[in-house]
């Protein structure tokens, strides 16, 4: 193990890490109760504020005196397709207004990353991992000096070069099991289907590679099996969705128990970007949204929440690894406890 592995071992003692969630499902609750069990929990900054990060980091640390992390999205471009954008906006605008909707504005953003990386270098939590992109070299830096340790999340092993390349200390390996968005570098194309085992193969031929694995685990045997391949730690979120800690919307938590949801598959219809969910309606009703994230998301956005508040899962994006039936209703905690001991 490098040292940056062996540091990041020394932080928790239950071999599972509680996947950041964004958009409500990782709550501080959710962050603080993973801390309390021996394992290593995120605070989730998709979509907030830094004033709302940091509140989020204050309410964890007042909850616990154990290590935590924080997740990051980091920042792409612009869409290249802007007539297709406009098309599906239009597409969409026909759905959404029978049902009283007005979409949001198809805009892109930032995700207020420059405040949010202030406020990390100035807090230095234990841990500050990235997804959907590999950040600047000096931001890197500048938290590793700060005292905190850097983790970002690949899907190839191209992108595990370009993230060591850039000085990440650590690597979270995303297989296309995962739920949720895929860690891509880039928006554009295709995400690649490198389930989980064949990417740690590939990712081990580099030299001494310190990584926590993630993608559909959700059993103390896919534990034990993926710590045995030479993962650090293991990456789980879907399983804890339907816990009481969670954050995610009762619809979201019902969707998941529902024996109506078959299957999973990977979209852009909700945000422009791959992700992967129970398929729904929406999903299969828009299969053409282009690449445009987050101009999507924003779009998407009132949609979803009218969703959510009237229980409609055809339109809601409900967002699941492939495992999502070892997902119960039972304290995170316990979770934790049946997944593997600290």
């Amino acid at each position: 193990m490098t040292g940056d592995g062996a540091a990041f071992r020394e932080l928790f003692t239950h071999p599972v890490v509680v996947a950041p969630m964004a958009a409500g499902p990782s709550s501080p609750a959710l962050v603080a109760v993973a801390a309390e069990a021996g394992a290593l929990g995120f605070v989730a900054a998709g979509y907030k504020t830094a004033v709302e990060m940091e509140a989020q980091i204050d309410e964890v640390s007042g909850a616990t005196s154990r290590p935590f992390g924080v997740n990051v999205f980091v920042p792409g471009t612009p869409t290249t397709q802007p007539d297709a954008l406009r098309a599906y906006q239009r597409a969409l605008a026909a759905e959404a207004e029978p049902l009283g909707v007005i979409l949001g504005e198809p805009s892109w953003d930032d995700d207020h990353w420059p405040s949010k990386i202030d406020v990390l270098v100035r807090r230095h939590p234990a841990v500050v991992s990235f997804a959907m992109g590999c950040p600047p070299t000096e931001v890197l830096r500048a938290l590793g000096d700060a005292g905190t340790l850097t983790m970002v999340t690949v899907t190839s092993e191209h992108e595990a070069r370009l993230a060591l390349d850039a000085g990440s200390a650590l690597l979270c390996l995303q297989g296309t099991e995962a739920g949720a968005h895929r860690s891509t570098f880039s928006v554009d194309g295709q995400a690649n289907e490198l389930g989980l085992a064949t990417l740690i193969d590939r990712v081990r031929a580099i030299d001494d590679v310190a990584f926590v694995a993630a993608g559909g685990i959700g059993t103390r045997e896919a534990v034990t099996a993926t710590l045995a391949k030479g993962a650090i730690a293991v990456q789980c979120g879907t399983v804890f969705l339907r816990c009481p800690e969670s954050g995610a919307s009762p619809a979201y938590k019902a969707a998941l128990a529902d024996p109506g949801f078959t299957t999973t598959s990977v979209t852009r219809a909700f945000s422009g970007r791959p992700a992967r969910g129970l398929r729904n309606r929406f999903m299969v009703e828009h299969p053409d949204a282009p690449a445009a994230y987050p101009e999507i998301n924003n779009m998407t956005r009132p949609l979803r929440a009218h969703a959510a508040a009237h229980r409609d899962a055809g339109r809601l994006s409900l967002w699941a690894g492939t495992g999502f039936r070892h997902a119960t209703d039972r304290p995170a905690a316990e979770v934790l406890a049946e997944l593997g001991s600290g």
